[in-house]
C-alpha cells in the first residue's frame, strides 16, 4: 500500500477538494475545544463548531441548503477496523494533517469488501475534503508516527444518531448500525465483536509503517 494525495487524480472516484472556504476559524476552533485521546473518540455534533459562519456556508453551498451537524473525529489511529458509508457526502477538515483509508461501494461482493481493494490519502491541514456516498470510510489514521488527529466531521442532522426502528427486508438493512449509518466490520474488530456484522475480508489494515 502507498499513500497518496488528495491532490493525485486516484483520489476523483472517491471525492473532491472543496475550494473557496476559510477554514481558518474552524480548525482554530475545534483545537480549542475538543480533546485528542489516546484511542479514538467521535462526537456528531459540536455547539462551538456549529457557531461559525462557516457552518452556514456548508449547509447553504455544499449541501444545498440541508440541515447540518458539525463533529468531530478525534485521537490516535492507524487501523482500518471497519468501513462506513452513508447516503449523501460527508465533508472532513483536520486541524493537523491526517490518512483516509476509503474503498468504493460498487467493490462490493455478496455484501463483503476485500481489503485489498482499500486505498490510503492524506489529506492536508486546513483543506476542506467530500468523501462521496458511494466512498467507504471510516476512523482517520494519525499522518506520523505518533501523531494525533483532529478531524471536523460534517454530515446531514441526525446522521450516525440512534438507529431506527425496522424490520430488515435485505442484507444490507442488517449492516445499518444508527441513523444514516452502514458498517461493515473486520472480524479482528471491537465493533464486530460487539455485534456488528462482519462484511470485511482479508487482512486488517494497519499503516503504522507507512508513516
Amino acid at each position: 500500500m502507498t499513500i497518496d494525495s488528495i491532490f493525485d487524480p486516484a483520489f476523483a472516484p472517491y471525492g473532491k477538494v472543496l475550494e473557496g472556504y476559510d477554514t481558518a476559524a474552524l480548525t482554530k476552533t475545534l483545537q480549542e475545544v475538543t480533546p485528542v485521546p489516546e484511542g479514538v473518540e467521535y462526537v456528531p455534533s459540536q455547539p462551538e463548531l456549529e457557531a461559525l459562519p462557516i457552518a452556514g456556508q456548508l449547509s447553504a453551498n455544499a449541501y444545498g441548503g440541508m440541515p447540518i451537524q458539525l463533529g468531530w473525529c478525534n485521537g490516535h489511529n492507524t487501523k482500518l477496523n471497519c468501513l462506513e458509508y452513508h447516503r449523501d457526502s460527508e465533508l472532513n477538515c483536520g486541524a493537523q494533517d491526517f490518512i483516509l483509508l476509503l474503498a468504493r461501494e460498487d467493490e462490493m461482493e455478496g455484501g463483503m469488501l476485500d481489503t485489498a481493494k482499500v486505498k490510503a490519502f492524506r489529506v492536508p491541514a486546513g483543506v476542506l475534503v467530500e468523501v462521496y456516498a458511494t466512498t467507504l470510510h471510516y476512523a482517520p489514521c494519525s499522518a506520523a508516527s505518533g501523531a494525533g488527529f483532529q478531524v471536523v466531521v460534517v454530515l446531514p442532522r441526525g446522521t450516525n444518531g440512534p438507529k431506527p426502528a425496522l424490520t430488515p427486508l435485505n442484507g444490507e438493512d442488517e449492516t445499518l448500525t444508527a441513523c444514516n449509518k452502514w458498517l461493515l466490520a473486520h472480524p479482528d474488530s471491537d465493533e464486530a465483536k460487539g455485534g456488528a456484522k462482519v462484511g470485511l475480508k482479508g487482512v486488517n489494515i494497519d499503516i503504522v509503517n507507512l508513516i
